[in-house]
């Protein structure tokens, strides 16, 4: 009874490691498609790494060279190279002069967000202060294996 008991425990864990399986999304932020008159107030670049494991995905990034101080960052829903609706608030660090930072988080997402993100039309967006409708964007895709 003990052997049948372990087995269907190694059985029921297994099962459990292969549903929270971790994927490993990228993103590289760059400025958000500008008029000549933002020219002035949008600049910047900045990295993030996304790790989902199972529904939670977790974010880690950094992002340099705004003109004006980082005010929020957030993820938002959309294709590739279309702006979409913000579905959630990442932590926004920054250094005194707040053109420099990180940003973190850890969202638990729907089965439609976690669909959304393996078809990359997951995006984060980070604003400044001159730059409320955003300074920086960058789509979450998945990581290439190293070889």
């Amino acid at each position: 009874m003990k052997i049948l008991l372990s087995v269907i425990g190694v059985a029921a864990m297994t099962t459990l490691m292969a549903a929270q399986s971790t994927k490993t999304y990228v993103a590289r932020l760059s400025p958000v498609p500008i008029t000549a008159d933002q020219q002035a107030t949008v600049s910047g670049s900045g990295t993030a790494t996304a790790t989902l494991t199972g529904r939670r995905l977790t974010i880690d990034g950094k992002f340099s060279g705004l003109r004006t101080p980082a005010t929020v960052a957030r993820l938002h829903l959309a294709p590739r190279a279309a702006r979409g609706e913000a579905f959630a608030d990442l932590k926004v660090s920054t250094g005194t002069s707040g053109n420099s930072g990180t940003m973190t988080g850890a969202i638990d997402l729907t089965p439609q967000q976690v669909q959304a993100l393996e078809k990359t039309s997951v995006y984060i967006q980070l604003h400044s202060e001159k730059a409320p409708e955003g300074n920086l964007w960058g789509w979450l895709l998945p990581q290439e294996a190293k070889k």
